[in-house]
């Protein structure tokens, strides 16, 4: 069961957040013993990208043996 301050993935875009499939959030807040959960999403120098109400079906655990991907914000400078 994921839990507050786990890192879960995204499984769906959600452009409105500039937010894609793949995407790590933390888990700040969970909703109805797991029906939903609210997710921070940050950049890797921890400035907040978004913070999103989301269904369980959006988002699922990480798991073992898994990699993490880089990607620059849609509308970001370097």
């Amino acid at each position: 069961m994921i839990q507050e301050l786990d890192d879960v993935i995204l499984e769906s875009d959600l452009p409105k957040h500039g937010l894609r499939r793949g995407d790590i959030g933390t888990v700040v807040l969970i909703h109805r013993g797991g029906e939903g959960y609210e997710v921070e999403f940050t950049t890797l120098d921890g400035e907040t990208v978004a913070v999103v109400t989301l269904l369980a079906a959006q988002v699922r655990p990480a798991h073992t043996r898994e990699i993490a991907h880089a990607r620059e914000l849609a509308g970001s400078a370097s």
